[in-house]
């Protein structure tokens, strides 16, 4: 889901390239702990893999995600469940019964306004709902950021507006979150190295997926520089001889409305 992205989301690239989000976003669904009807709003829902995972516990599960292209790929994917396009800032459902809990997996680190979500995940719940996501946290893929900037501000790209990402502090998203009426149960920052898929090209892949808004407008000569010279400078860090792995940073959260 990428709220803030000027362009779309490819779903069939991410569902062949990256579809180890949805894989690893399955050990948060311990955490929810969907119910035998239970309805539950899956925020940033992609191409729907965890809202069907939702749906067979039992409960009724709604899928919202800003790319029209991912909400049409998960609707194909799994036509028994609702999928919404809409905004993840002011999400609505005003005639309908409040959800049970709200869930968001690797979504909620596109959405730049995060006290808007944070108002429209509380006016969503019924009382005592619960709210549980996992986002990039403060210092995610700083690495592969770091070495994509450099790349960029030598082809003179004014990186800093074009910042596509929000990676809170723990405190930071906490305080957020209390502020609007969800009070934390649960919190947690964590290193979480992960594999990209497709062993060399790994890499690109996921630049091809995550910074497309970094990259826009620019041709495919300078893009191809960027590549490899992302490539060549995190090679020795990042890059093990089969696979790339990613240096991500996550933050989980369980809170519930008060």
């Amino acid at each position: 889901m990428r709220n803030e992205h000027s362009g779309e989301w490819h779903a069939e690239h991410y569902d062949a390239h990256i579809s180890y989000v949805s894989r690893l976003g399955k050990s948060l669904l311990e955490v929810l702990e969907p119910k035998e009807g239970e309805r539950i709003l899956d925020l940033g829902c992609g191409t729907g893999d965890l809202a069907s995972e939702i749906s067979s516990c039992g409960a009724e599960c709604v899928g919202l995600d800003s790319s029209e292209a991912m909400v049409k790929e998960a609707r194909r994917k799994y036509p028994d469940i609702r999928f919404v396009h809409g905004d993840g800032h002011s999400f609505r459902f005003p005639d309908e019964r409040p959800f049970d809990a709200v869930f968001s997996n690797a979504a909620l680190h596109w959405m730049t306004r995060p006290g808007e979500v944070a108002e429209s995940i509380r006016g969503a719940l019924r009382p005592g709902g619960r709210f549980v996501a996992e986002l990039g946290g403060q210092g995610n893929v700083a690495r592969i950021r770091g070495a994509l900037s450099a790349q960029l501000q030598a082809a003179g790209v004014d990186v800093a507006s074009r910042n596509p990402w929000y990676f809170p502090i723990l405190g930071e998203y906490t305080a957020l979150l209390e502020r609007y009426g969800l009070e934390v149960r649960f919190a947690e920052l964590f290193d979480r190295p992960t594999p990209f898929g497709d062993g060399e090209n790994g890499l690109r892949h996921w630049l091809d997926a995550f910074a497309g808004r970094l990259l826009e407008g620019l041709d495919a000569q300078t893009k191809e520089r960027i590549y490899e010279g992302c490539e060549k400078a995190l090679r020795a860090e990042l890059y093990d001889g089969i696979r790339w792995i990613g240096d991500y940073r996550r933050l989980r959260v369980l809170a519930v409305k008060v």
